[in-house]
């Protein structure tokens, strides 16, 4: 039988600071092997903010690991904050800390709104990417944020969508993502805060292929919740601020064609449906596209984390 790879055991970072950006700082921290080949963790969200865990999807041993928490959230300052807040600006932070630290180029690694992230930055830069390893595909197009904020993703978790609606007035329901905008940009901070947890949990709901209400409820924290839902909110109204919703899965991939790339994808991913990753993989052949069976969408159900662990012990 073949080895079956879990996460490696727990680390603490050897260095960790702050990067100043605009107005924001931008927390960041290295473990692992300093001498190590050079990788960056790119969370979800956006506005999710990085974790501990995810530190132990790389070989301490062979992996200098680089993790960040993106503008507005995790250890980042200001919390919450959505002024100089883009996609464009991610894509710098991530070139600006690359420099700083003296990298030449790194695996990137992203999961869900990272594998997004992971692409822009790519195609932006694909001079410093050495590999990547992408997970649970997500584009921001139309048809993905209709399937899991309008009308798609409620039918397979009704109780869940229950809650998630219960902020929105009655009249409101037909446009979803404009109704929790107006939530998130009014003075009513209790409001808010309330509309924030229902947006946030809803996602924490539906990321396992079983209901796991450990991660709900850590969805549901007001603290990480306020940033996860105000900055998600605030990069779909505005359509991720792509040129186009194409621009990454299409016309960019000619950038990256020859970038040495796996993509792990759950069959039974709610939040980012497989067809994404599909039709990724259909413009992009030279990429490795593995589905795990019997998964859904958080990187930690087992099938994923071996395969995510797979492909960085095969490139490391």
């Amino acid at each position: 039988m073949s080895e079956i790879f879990t996460l490696f055991p727990p680390i603490e970072p050897f260095n960790s600071g702050f990067m100043e950006r605009d107005d924001h700082q931008i927390y960041y921290e290295q473990c692992g092997n300093p001498n190590g080949k050079p990788a960056v963790f790119l969370h979800g969200g956006p506005g999710g903010g990085g974790s501990t865990a995810v530190r132990r999807f790389f070989d301490p041993k062979k992996y200098h690991i680089v993790i960040f928490d993106q503008r507005g959230c995790g250890r980042s300052k200001p919390h919450g904050c959505l002024e100089k807040n883009t996609t464009w600006d991610l894509v710098e932070d991530i070139e600006a800390l690359k420099n700083m630290l003296r990298i030449k180029n790194w695996l990137v690694f992203g999961g869900s709104w990272g594998s997004t992230l992971s692409l822009a930055y790519s195609q932006t830069y694909p001079a410093s990417v050495s590999e990547m390893v992408l997970r649970g595909i997500f584009m921001l197009r139309k048809k993905e944020l209709d399937w899991f904020y309008q009308e798609g993703a409620s039918n397979i978790f009704p109780e869940a969508w229950e809650k998630f609606l219960e902020p929105i007035d009655q009249n409101q329901r037909d446009d979803l993502m404009s109704a929790y905008h107006k939530i998130f940009k009014s003075d009513d901070e209790e409001k808010k805060l309330a509309a924030a947890i229902a947006w946030s949990r809803w996602e924490g709901s539906t990321s396992s292929l079983s209901y796991n209400p450990d991660m709900a409820d850590s969805f549901s924290n007001p603290h990480f919740a306020l940033a996860f839902a105000l900055i998600e909110n605030h990069y779909f109204v505005n359509k991720g601020f792509l040129e186009h919703e194409n621009q990454l899965i299409e016309s960019g991939i000619d950038i990256i064609r020859n970038i040495p790339t796996t993509i792990v994808q759950g069959r039974y991913d709610i939040v980012c449906p497989m067809t994404t990753a599909w039709e990724l993989s259909k413009n992009w052949p030279e990429a490795k596209l593995i589905v795990a069976p019997s998964s859904g969408h958080t990187a930690f159900e087992k099938e994923v984390t071996h395969e995510l662990i797979k492909a960085t012990n095969g490139y490391a």
